[in-house]
């Protein structure tokens, strides 16, 4: 193994651990369907309903297992966060997993996938792919304001009427 991220750890009989940690906003909650919104930097995510406000900062852990590629956009698939990007990495590690790291704009994400996958899609830094995130975690400890992205504010100074002033 070479050059591995700090975020590396090895699990004594089973996959490395890895995951990627991203600063978000809360954007919206939707009781009906229990999932929150969050904003970060590259774009949004949904994840199960979390008891914090709207406008709350909040750390997300990514755990680089839960994140799948796809080569083209993915459309009749469960996965609710897809997110388009472009293979930054691919790292060899110990047999069968590598680690490829997308980047998204700002964000770096890891994903844990096999060489047999790396063979299968021919992926190579550079190549545009999504990244499929099965799930998110948020973490217990809070982000200083700054760190979370806000959403755009709107012109108030815009005239919403579609007549001439």
């Amino acid at each position: 193994m070479q050059n591995l991220p700090a975020d590396y750890e090895k699990t004594p009989s089973g996959p490395p651990l890895l995951e990627t940690t991203v600063f978000a906003r809360i954007l919206s909650h939707d009781p009906e369907l229990a999932l929150t919104s969050l904003l970060f930097d590259d774009g949004e995510l949904r994840l199960p309903m979390v008891d914090l406000p709207v406008g709350s900062s909040v750390v997300v852990k990514i755990d680089a297992r839960d994140v799948s590629i796809a080569l083209s956009r993915p459309m009749d698939v469960s996965i609710t966060n897809r997110l388009p990007g472009a293979i930054d990495e691919i790292e060899f590690l110990t047999p069968p997993y590598v680690r490829a790291t997308f980047s998204l704009g700002k964000t770096r994400l890891h994903s844990l996938i096999t060489r047999e996958s790396v063979g299968r899609l021919a992926l190579v830094p550079g190549l545009k792919a999504w990244a499929m995130i099965k799930a998110v975690a948020i973490s217990g400890r809070g982000v200083r304001p700054d760190r979370a992205p806000r959403p755009r504010s709107w012109p108030s100074d815009r005239n919403s009427s579609r007549e001439t002033p």
